[in-house]
C-alpha cells in the first residue's frame, strides 16, 4: 500500500501588505521531502498521520517535496500566484512521476490565500487528483480557522478538522486521516458527505473552545461522533483576515456509506450554532489598551499576577499600542515579547552591537496604521545572539531592558508566544517578571492559562478598528460580503 505525503499550509492575512513570496518558502529545511518531511511535527497532524500509517506493515509513505511554513509565518499576505504554482507544479510533477499511488495524504489548513485562486486547498486537491487517478484515496487535515466549502470534497475523499482551540487534537486529527485512509483503500470505509455553509462569521479571539459557547458546540460534535460509528464532524470556524468568497462558518460530516446519517448530524450542527450564535459572538471580554495596562498594574498590587495582556488584534507584530502604554503609566516588571522589527535588528546589527551595550532605539510601528508609530525605548541591551545558518546571516531578535525591570523583545517575524518556557529562546527568566505582554489571540492560553500559570488575563486591542479588530466592519473587504453574514445583517437566513 502506497501512499503519498504531501504538506503546504498557510494561515493567510490578506489585508497585510507585505506578499507571501516563493523565498518566503525557501529556507534551511525548506521544502522538505522523504523522511525530513514525515518528521515535521511530532506532535502534531504529521506526527499523529506518520505514527497512525507506520502502525500497517504493509504501508509505504512517499514523502514528496513540499514546502514548509513560511518564514514569515502567519505575518504576511497573499500567496503570490508564481508562489502557489510553483510549489504545486512540484508536487503533482513528483506524484505523476513516483506513482502509481493507493492513498494521498494532504496536510493543509484551509485560510491560505492566493493571488488569482478562489478556493487553493480545492485546486490542491483537483491538480492532486488529476495526477494520481480516480482509483486513489485523497484525505486531508485541517486547521478549524479554514475558510472552506464543498468544493474540497468534490475532489478527495476525507478531510479532518481540529476541534480545539487552542488547537489540542491535530495529532488526534493526523491519526483518523490515516487509519481512515488505510480503511478507504482496503475498502472498509466508503465516504458519504454532508455539508452547508452557516452565514455566521466571528473574530478568531472569539472563538475559544474554553468559553462555554464554543466549548458547548464541540462537545455537541464529540456526541455525535461518540454516538453513532463512522461518523466524523467537522466545525470550520472560519478565519476572517482572509478576503476570500468562501469564509465564516462551515459544517462538514462524514460517515461510512451513510448520506442520509450526514444529512442529519449536519442538520443538527447547524441549528446548534445558529441558536448560540449571539453567546459565540459574546464569549470573550475585549478592553482598550489604557484600560488593559492599567487592570494588569491593579492586579500586582493586590498580588493577582503572573498577569498576561494579550493584545489578539496585532497581525504584523510590529504594533505598538501595549509598550507605548507600559511606558506611558510606568508598569514595572514586565515582559514585551514581542514587537517585531526587521530594520530595529539590521540597525543593531550594522552598528556591530553586544550585549551591555546602551541602547535609543525606534521600535516597531511602520507598517500600516494598525502597527501604531514607532516607539523609542531607551535601555540597555541584554541579548545578541550569535548568527545561525538559518538565521541567513540576520540578527533573529534582541532584548532591550528598560524602565523599572522591563524587558522588550523585538523579533524578525511576528510571534506568537504561547508557552511561558518559550520566552527561554530570547534568554527570558520567567521568575524575574510579574507582567507578561504577548502578540497573541487565544494559543496562549495552552501555556499561560490552561496550566494555571496566569491569575489574571486581560485581552486588549486599539480604539480604532484596524486590522485583527473585532469590528469587522472597519475592514475594508473586496471579495467576502459582510452583509451576507450575522451579525451584520439580520436579514441572513441560515
Amino acid at each position: 500500500m502506497k501512499i503519498a505525503v504531501l504538506h503546504f499550509v498557510h494561515e493567510t492575512v490578506t489585508f497585510l501588505s507585505n506578499p507571501t513570496t516563493l523565498d518566503d518558502f525557501i529556507y534551511e529545511g525548506s521544502p522538505a521531502k522523504g523522511e525530513a518531511l514525515l518528521s515535521i511535527d511530532a506532535k502534531s497532524y504529521m506526527g499523529g498521520f506518520v505514527k497512525a500509517a507506520r502502525e500497517h506493515a504493509d504501508v509505504e509513505l512517499v514523502g514528496i517535496e513540499s514546502p514548509l511554513q513560511p518564514k514569515t509565518g502567519i505575518g504576511s499576505g497573499w500567496i503570490t500566484t508564481e508562489a502557489f504554482d510553483h510549489f504545486l507544479g512540484k508536487m503533482v510533477e513528483a506524484l505523476r512521476a513516483q506513482g502509481p499511488f493507493d492513498g494521498v495524504y494532504l496536510a493543509l489548513h484551509g485560510a491560505m490565500g492566493v493571488t488569482g485562486v478562489a478556493r487553493p486547498e480545492a485546486e490542491i486537491a483537483r491538480r492532486v487528483r488529476e495526477a494520481v487517478g480516480q482509483a486513489a484515496f485523497i484525505a486531508a487535515t485541517f486547521d478549524p480557522h479554514g475558510n472552506e466549502d464543498e468544493a474540497f470534497l468534490a475532489s478527495a475523499n476525507l478531510a479532518f478538522t481540529v476541534k480545539y482551540y487552542p488547537h489540542y487534537d491535530a495529532y488526534l486529527q493526523g491519526t483518523r486521516a490515516a487509519r481512515n485512509l488505510i480503511r478507504c483503500i482496503r475498502g472498509d470505509f466508503t465516504p458519504a458527505h454532508a455539508s452547508r455553509k452557516v452565514p455566521l462569521i466571528s473574530p478568531t479571539v472569539l472563538q475559544w473552545t474554553g468559553s462555554a459557547a464554543w466549548m458547548s458546540l464541540i462537545n455537541r460534535a464529540l456526541t455525535w461522533e461518540a454516538r453513532e460509528p463512522d461518523v466524523y464532524v467537522n466545525v470550520f470556524f472560519g478565519f476572517p483576515w482572509s478576503d476570500v468568497p468562501d469564509a465564516g462558518m462551515f459544517v462538514q460530516v462524514t460517515t461510512n456509506g451513510n448520506p442520509a446519517l450526514a444529512a442529519e448530524v449536519v442538520e443538527d450542527m447547524s441549528q446548534a450554532i445558529w441558536r448560540q450564535k449571539d453567546a459565540l459572538l459574546n464569549s470573550t471580554e475585549i478592553v482598550p489598551v489604557s484600560d488593559a495596562v492599567a487592570a494588569a498594574a491593579s492586579a500586582c498590587q493586590r498580588g493577582a499576577f503572573p498577569v498576561v495582556i494579550a493584545d489578539h488584534s496585532d497581525r504584523s507584530g510590529y504594533a505598538t499600542w501595549v509598550l507605548d502604554q507600559i511606558i506611558q503609566q510606568a508598569l514595572p516588571d514586565t515582559v514585551i515579547a514581542t514587537v517585531t522589527d526587521a530594520s530595529a535588528l539590521d540597525a543593531l546589527q550594522a552598528k556591530h552591537a553586544a550585549s551591555g551595550d546602551a541602547v535609543e532605539i525606534e521600535v516597531g510601528g511602520r507598517v500600516d496604521a494598525s502597527a501604531g508609530q514607532p516607539r523609542v525605548v531607551r535601555g540597555t541591551l541584554v541579548t545578541v545572539p550569535g548568527l545561525q545558518t538559518k538565521d541567513a546571516g540576520k540578527l533573529p531578535f534582541a532584548t532591550i531592558r528598560f524602565g523599572d525591570n522591563n524587558l522588550l523583545v523585538i523579533s524578525r517575524y511576528l510571534t506568537q508566544v504561547m508557552e511561558p518556557a518559550e520566552l527561554a529562546q530570547f534568554g527570558v527568566d520567567i521568575n524575574a517578571y510579574k507582567v507578561f505582554a504577548i502578540k497573541s489571540r487565544v494559543h496562549f492560553r495552552r501555556g499561560f492559562d490552561d496550566s494555571g500559570f496566569a491569575k489574571t488575563i486581560v485581552i486588549t486591542e486599539p480604539d480604532e478598528a484596524f486590522l485583527g479588530t473585532t469590528r469587522l466592519e472597519g475592514l475594508a473587504y473586496a471579495n467576502l460580503e459582510l452583509s451576507s453574514f450575522y451579525p451584520y445583517s439580520n436579514d441572513v437566513a441560515r
